[in-house]
């Protein structure tokens, strides 16, 4: 009668834990983002577990038939298309309410992309800030202004198709020559880290479009 929240690789399947595996086997049910996407991953490790579907869209209607599946005392598992769920991605809200229900909740440690990022990228990670992913429009250039004093290393999540954007207004709001570094298709065969001034990563990816998921770190205020 628990929650178990089960990172999965967000590149090379060999970074699933043993002990991910495991509990995904043993689950009565596994609450999966993406069920298609989910599938493959499953078959790859032979776990036969029944999955459901338990994304942003749906996640508000489907908690309180979860929570009431666990108190009947069935184990649940809750997985993300990639990485640890409820980092960008759907899974508070059933935390919150297995929380708020006196359920007992255990996060498994494991992969999550901004981690290798932000360490591989060479700038301060003693103290640093997650950001996740920007606010696309409304409240976007308050929010970068605000963080623009931030002297901790910021950590954003982008997408492929907002990034030379986003690296452009970095630079506006930040100072073109604030160190930064994108690290894309993290743990995937083509991985790269490149480092720069925001001004030089703005022009690189300009010339070379990106693919892949992709991370982006800020140096803080000096």
């Amino acid at each position: 009668m628990k929650l178990y929240v089960v990172p999965t690789p967000v590149g090379n399947l060999e970074d699933m834990t043993f002990r991910a595996i495991r509990i995904l086997k043993e689950a009565d049910l596994i609450l999966a983002e993406d069920t298609r996407t989910s599938g493959f991953l499953l078959k790859h490790f032979e776990i036969a577990t029944p999955m459901m579907s338990h994304h942003k869209f749906n996640e508000h209607k489907t908690v309180d038939g979860i929570v009431q599946r666990i108190r009947s005392g069935q184990t649940i598992a809750l997985i993300s298309d990639a990485g640890t769920p409820a980092i960008s991605d759907p899974g508070f809200l059933v935390v919150r309410a297995c929380v708020e229900n006196e359920i007992d909740v255990e996060c498994l440690p494991g992969a999550t992309a901004f981690v290798p990022a932000l360490v591989s990228s060479g700038l301060p990670n003693d103290r640093f800030c997650f950001e996740g992913f920007l606010p696309q429009k409304k409240g976007r250039q308050t929010r970068l202004k605000f963080l623009a004093e931030e002297k901790r290393t910021l950590v954003f999540y982008e997408s492929p198709f907002r990034l030379v954007k986003t690296l452009t207004q970095l630079a506006e709001v930040f100072g073109k020559e604030r160190k930064a570094a994108v690290a894309r298709e993290i743990s995937k065969l083509h991985e790269e880290t490149r480092r720069g001034s925001l001004e030089e990563l703005s022009s690189w990816y300009t010339q070379y479009p990106p693919k892949g998921e992709i991370v982006v770190i800020v140096a803080g205020l000096e």
